[in-house]
């Protein structure tokens, strides 16, 4: 469904060309879930907006790879293919849901103006803006629709933002740390929200974080980067029971366990790993 092959990224700069992502390979097939774990600044954003060329050229300048979609290459396309394949092959949903909704928009008319835009096909597009809000569990959407994005809570606009991703229908969903700004209890209802949905819908989720500790029993495999390469890539089950590669230990012996006590919480010696 979605290959990425030896995917190198750089960033044009005064002092010359700043590379991002170096030789990213991985391999994502339909209704698997894919978890791309690293620290802020490994690359996996930049990997992520790579998708559908969300990065602005210049500055971003893709130095060599193929991203390839059902066998068509991303970066051959022109910009009104791109505009087919943005939200309505691939949809995001970002880490900051009050920052990519638009606060003197009511979050019908944000929802409804994408529907329009990549399914005007679509003619009973109110009835369709409450049923997506009803599968992310928006209760009383028909009225809720109206309220603008400071009258929902952080958990519920992400669930709005879940929404406004799905109703293009995608066939995969980049979840980038879609729970970071939210609590546990909250982040734990949206990961089992995701697992819901792409089972009734068979999509493809590419979710994004640093958090090992939360795609154990959630993604099928798992890519972990570190310093703009994917220094592991595998089972997610393999990765997280046998760590191959000495930074993805130190991310796993990182995760705080319940009832050890410790002095000091584990942190990542980076001068003991190698070089990538």
């Amino acid at each position: 469904m979605l290959e990425v092959k030896d995917l190198t990224i750089s960033f044009r700069s005064a002092d010359g060309n700043i590379s991002a992502v170096r030789s990213v390979s991985f391999q994502l097939e339909k209704g698997e879930t894919l978890a791309i774990v690293g620290e802020s600044g490994s690359g996996k954003s930049v990997t992520a907006m790579a998708l559908t060329r969300l990065l602005p050229e210049p500055p971003a300048l893709y130095q060599s790879g193929e991203i390839l979609l059902d066998g068509q290459s991303i970066l051959e396309m022109n910009e009104k293919m791109l505009r087919k394949v943005r939200g309505s092959k691939i949809g995001y949903i970002f880490q900051e849901p009050a920052t990519s909704l638009n606060p003197v928009f009511s979050i019908y008319e944000q929802i409804a103006e994408t529907i329009r835009l990549h399914r005007p096909d679509v003619r009973e597009v109110r009835r369709e803006v409450i049923y997506w809000l009803d599968q992310v569990g928006i209760a009383d959407a028909a009225r809720r629709m109206k309220d603008y994005p400071f009258q929902f809570s952080g958990g519920m606009q992400q669930r709005v933002m879940i929404a406004m991703a799905l109703c293009c229908r995608p066939g995969i969903l980049v979840a980038d740390e879609p729970t970071t700004a939210l609590d546990v209890t909250i982040q734990r209802q949206i990961l089992d929200l995701f697992q819901a949905l792409k089972a009734k819908y068979h999509m493809s989720i590419i979710l994004i974080t640093h958090n090992f500790g939360i795609i154990r029993g959630l993604a099928d495999k798992v890519a972990v980067m570190f310093r703009g390469c994917v220094v592991e890539f595998g089972n997610a089950e393999k990765v997280l029971r046998q760590p191959q590669h000495p930074y993805t230990r130190a991310l796993i012996e990182c995760i705080p366990r319940v009832g050890l006590k410790l002095d000091r919480l584990k942190t990542i010696d980076y001068s003991s790993l190698p070089p990538v």
